[in-house]
């Protein structure tokens, strides 16, 4: 059955344009790897129950919510979460590498926190392009012209999208899952059954009772998720519960279900990114300098590394963290995340 859905997510990304005939012969030849730093302290996972005080600040059409850490004239590090998770993914993350002297900074994506679009009428977007202007426009509100990105999940796209159309924004990436930029187009095209088993909440939520569900349920939606993502990560009560208060925020749902039913076109983005989005269609290289990562027992979707090498033309480096460690990479295993964003940053 795993072999099956790898090769049918082989295909897929065949279907959104990656061209992947050539890459299992080149991928090897093509890595470059970093110098792995070796001053970084053991980090337990779970040691950091807290990131705060949450700042806010207007970013364009948006007002985020985001957590800092470390000194404000180091290097500047931005760590983007997923779906359905929040910040507190970075919790150990972040001071380790504030002890390492980088300013580093969590947004709440749109839909999760305290993040709020200021208009009551302005469409609850989850269109990923959308959510990557939010971090250039956080970029531009908080005076911070370049800076490392680091992601899994939506903040990996986000990351991806942002290094590809904004590369001078980005010194340098860390993406969990590879090369994750899409298009409408690809999504339309239909998957072979055992890799569309693995989306079924995207066709969930392409209905209204999926949207009900959803709203109803997150909480347990949420875990659910958590749990098929990650399989082998025994989380707690408190961990789950601690960014479960993140899909309270009133936008959640919408800009959720707006992400998902884009991706298959059921529903319209917004015009102003129409020529962003004719540029992200062609699936452009990514530049900057990149380690791509995965972890050993990752539920959730996800493309083979092969697959992907080649879109990173700059310097880069795939890395396997083993240990069952599933989809949501740094929380689960911050030792070797915040070792990669200081490797990235070194190399860069």
């Amino acid at each position: 059955m795993t072999s099956v859905l790898h090769q049918s997510r082989r295909r897929f990304l065949t279907l959104a344009g990656t061209a992947v005939a050539a890459f299992q012969l080149g991928a090897r030849a093509h890595a470059q790897s970093f110098k792995s730093a070796s001053t970084l302290p053991a980090i337990k996972p779970g040691t950091t129950t807290a990131l705060g005080p949450i700042k806010q600040v207007t970013a364009g059409e948006i007002s985020i919510g985001y957590a800092e850490a470390g000194p404000a004239d180091g290097p500047v590090v931005i760590l983007l979460h997923g779906w359905p998770y929040d910040i507190h993914s970075f919790a150990d993350v972040a001071p380790a590498l504030a002890a390492s002297g980088h300013r580093v900074i969590i947004p709440y994506l749109r839909g999760y926190g305290t993040t709020r679009l200021l208009s009551p009428t302005a469409l609850r977007s989850g269109q990923p392009v959308a959510v990557a202007a939010d971090i250039v426009a956080l970029m531009d509100a908080l005076g911070i012209r370049t800076a490392t990105l680091a992601g899994y999940d939506w903040g990996a796209r986000t990351a991806n999208i942002i290094a590809a159309l904004w590369p001078e924004r980005c010194k340098a990436m860390v993406s969990v899952s590879g090369y994750l930029i899409g298009s409408q187009q690809a999504g339309r095209k239909p998957l072979p059954p055992a890799a569309e088993l693995q989306w079924w909440y995207q066709f969930y939520f392409a209905t209204e009772r999926g949207r009900e569900g959803y709203d109803k349920n997150r909480r347990d939606f949420a875990r659910l998720i958590w749990q098929t993502a990650s399989p082998k990560w025994a989380f707690d009560d408190a961990t789950f519960a601690r960014s479960a208060a993140a899909f309270d925020n009133p936008d959640h749902v919408d800009i959720v279900v707006h992400n998902y039913r884009w991706r298959l076109g059921l529903a319209q983005g917004e015009a102003k990114y129409d020529q962003l989005e004719a540029k992200l269609a062609s699936f452009p290289d990514i530049t900057v300098p990149t380690i791509t990562m995965e972890g050993d027992a990752n539920g959730a979707p996800h493309p083979s590394p092969e697959a992907y090498a080649k879109k990173f033309a700059g310097r880069y480096e795939h890395r396997l963290v083993a240990g069952g460690i599933g989809h949501n990479l740094p929380q689960e295993a911050p030792q070797a995340f915040a070792l990669a964003v200081i490797d990235v940053m070194a190399g860069s």
